[in-house]
């Protein structure tokens, strides 16, 4: 999902910068002290699952597991996510910095979009509704996360609609592959710690 650095127009990266500087300082108000930890543990898993990739254009498909730590964090997954992307850009030169607050907030709002999903479809805390519901917020969190960067990309020019439809379609095996993983690690949780699941939404 990483969009890479010299592609975004001026207006798209300011934009995006300024839903990011938003989102961050929404999770950092939200974010408990005694919660750092998780977050952290979160970061890097994120870090490490996006590492590997597979170049699309200006653009890549990867792994985010972002249905996951929006479930579980909440809005505090656009700091967790900006530390991730900063760290991988310094690291790696994935995405670059001109890029960054774009790439987090295509990557981390979507996650919010699951947190809120989640917790609308839990009500009756049914161990196969929290994991279909982990399925499907998993799906979500690439879903979205896959049309952002395509609308980042046409709003920049019409020149990126080919690349920007290919990036959606490509995208369809890691949705299937995240909601899999998010429902098997929301199923895992429920039973080993499921305060996790109640308490997320730093």
């Amino acid at each position: 999902m990483h969009i890479s650095e010299g592609i975004l127009s001026a207006p798209v990266i300011i934009t995006g910068i300024s839903l990011t500087v938003v989102g961050v300082g929404i999770g950092l108000k939200k974010m408990d002290y005694d919660k750092i930890p998780e977050v952290a543990v979160l970061t890097s898993a994120f870090f490490v699952a996006s590492l590997i990739h597979i170049p699309i254009g200006p653009s890549s498909a990867h792994l985010i597991l972002n249905g996951l730590m929006g479930i579980l964090l909440g809005f505090s997954v656009f700091p967790a996510i900006l530390v991730g992307l900063t760290l991988q850009a310094i690291l790696f030169q994935f995405g670059g910095f001109t890029g960054l607050g774009v790439n987090t907030f295509n990557m981390a709002f979507p996650a919010v979009v699951s947190f809120g999903l989640f917790r609308f479809l839990t009500g009756s805390n049914h161990h196969y509704m929290l994991m279909f519901s982990g399925f499907l917020c998993g799906i979500v969190g690439i879903l979205g996360s896959a049309l952002l960067v395509a609308l980042s990309l046409v709003s920049t020019g019409d020149v990126f609609f080919p690349v920007a439809k290919l990036i959606v379609i490509a995208h369809i095996p890691v949705m299937i592959i995240e909601g899999l993983i998010t429902g098997t690690a929301v199923s895992f949780l429920n039973k080993v710690k499921p305060e996790m699941l109640a308490a997320g939404g730093g």
